[in-house]
């Protein structure tokens, strides 16, 4: 087969592109956050808990796309942790879940970490491929707050 014969490299999925970055950035997001001992997943929990205080397990759940269980046995193991405290009065009673002062400290650590990731992947120094995409990204999400 000639070079002239040969077929042209496939055209790339725009879904298959943003799973493939998206599974770099959580990569580097996790190793960033291992040495506080959070996860991604906590990072998230800990972000709506403080950016929302007095959600519901309900909230906190849909806001973070996993169960209500998950939800309840994150915050025991935050709770345990004494990250948050779950302020209700009496177990049935509405749920007022909100960070700690190590919460807040441990929350502002991580955001630190983060910023270091989005420095690494998208920043003056990265690949210029990957700083497109993150002003795109960064651009459309400004314009559907605006808008």
């Amino acid at each position: 087969m000639s070079d002239d014969e040969r077929p042209g490299p496939p055209t790339t999925s725009r879904s298959v592109l943003l799973l493939t970055l998206s599974r770099r950035i959580e990569a580097e997001l996790g190793a960033a956050l291992a040495p506080l001992g959070l996860t991604v997943g906590r990072l998230g929990l800990l972000g709506h808990i403080s950016g929302v205080p007095g959600a519901s397990f309900s909230e906190l759940a849909r806001m973070s796309g996993v169960s209500v269980q998950s939800v309840h046995a994150a915050v025991k193991a935050l709770v345990a942790a004494s990250l948050v405290r779950d302020g209700s009065a009496r177990a049935g009673a509405a749920s007022r879940i909100e960070l700690t002062e190590e919460g807040a400290r441990l929350l502002r650590a991580a955001m630190t970490a983060v910023a270091g990731v989005d420095r690494a992947l998208f920043g003056p120094d990265a690949d210029p491929v990957l700083r497109r995409v993150g002003d795109a990204a960064a651009a459309a999400f400004e314009e559907d707050v605006r808008g």
